[in-house]
């Protein structure tokens, strides 16, 4: 499968031959295979012209650009689609507009999500404080079922999210003031924040293989300025990937003051602090885990996009939709 590269310098990015050429501010040349990447996410502030958007366009790689201060999401180039069918994004909207359809794939998206959420704090109940709120969040997880449409179903979902981030805070012996966005405040929403949007990407990658139309989703409502299928899908994977990528750094004692930028308003990560989590980001990834129905290893950018054939096979009734709810 081909994978991210991720760009914090600044520069130029050109095409040479059939390879993509960066070329620093410093005058350092690094070239990436075509045929190897399926996105780049660029950080730092990089030229290019037309001949390279259409180069990109033709190989179908997409460009997820970001603040060059802050690790803030701006947008992303979404090539042409290659994989287009009139025949789901027909079904795709009757699932949206039907409420008992839409219910239902919401209803799934959350019950994988939270029970994912457990399985992490699962991991740190032999302290008596994590143990107390894992017992909380299960009897939260059942008020679930008490919602009657999705509005309501996102606000047990908030709350259960709410306490979900005040164990991991505890469990991580970080403080948290509870989940602070735009701007984040704190190092645990820096973190939090940077790897949800890395994982929104990622999911938008993966989406970008199959015929799904990114801009029709379930649970949250559809927007303009967002493909807001790629948040239901990465609600699924939040804890498993970002959260457990956070639990490695802190964990491992990998993050220092200075991996962190911070004012009276906000904490981003510097840096020094986006290139340790992202490492570690793709590292989780690429991890790979022995799948229970396949009988074989795949990674865990595989089970996002296996996700995405998992939702075409209930739009198009071969198989109901279940989330994924990890087995380890």
């Amino acid at each position: 499968m081909k994978d991210s590269f991720y760009i914090f310098q600044s520069g130029e990015l050109k095409r040479k031959d059939n390879t993509i050429l960066l070329i620093t501010s410093r005058g350092e040349k690094k070239t990436i295979p075509v045929n190897k990447v399926v996105s780049l996410h660029i950080f730092g502030e990089v030229a290019f012209n037309k001949k390279f958007l259409e180069f990109i366009n033709k190989h179908g790689i997409l460009l997820h650009f970001y603040n060059y201060e802050y690790d803030v999401y701006c947008g992303t180039f979404y090539p042409r689609t290659r994989n287009t069918s009139g025949y789901l994004r027909v079904k795709q909207v009757e699932h949206y507009l039907d409420q008992r359809k839409r219910m239902y794939i919401a209803s799934a998206i959350v019950d994988g999500a939270t029970y994912n959420m457990l399985r992490v704090i699962s991991r740190y109940t032999q302290d008596a404080e994590p143990k107390k709120m894992f017992k909380e969040l299960k009897n939260l997880r059942s008020s679930l079922r008490k919602a009657n449409d999705v509005d309501e179903l996102m606000g047990y979902e908030g709350n259960i999210r709410k306490k979900y981030y005040q164990a991991l805070a505890l469990a991580f012996n970080m403080e948290y003031e509870g989940r602070i966005k735009r701007p984040p405040k704190g190092e645990l929403n820096a973190l939090i924040s940077f790897g949800n949007t890395l994982l929104y990407a990622e999911t938008l990658n993966r989406l970008y293989e199959t015929q799904l139309d990114p801009s029709i989703s379930y649970l949250h409502e559809p927007m303009e300025q967002r493909f807001s299928l790629c948040l239901d899908i990465a609600e699924i994977f939040k804890p498993i990937i970002v959260d457990r990528v956070i639990s490695t750094l802190i964990g491992k004692k990998m993050l220092k003051p200075n991996d962190f930028d911070k004012d009276l308003d906000a904490t981003y990560l510097s840096e020094s602090g986006r290139r340790k989590f992202v490492e570690q980001f793709r590292k989780r990834l690429s991890d790979t885990i022995q799948h229970p129905t396949l009988k074989r290893s795949v990674s865990y950018r595989t089970l996002i996009q296996l996700e995405c054939y998992k939702l075409i096979k209930h739009l198009v009734n071969i198989r109901p939709y279940s989330a994924l709810k990890v087995w380890w």
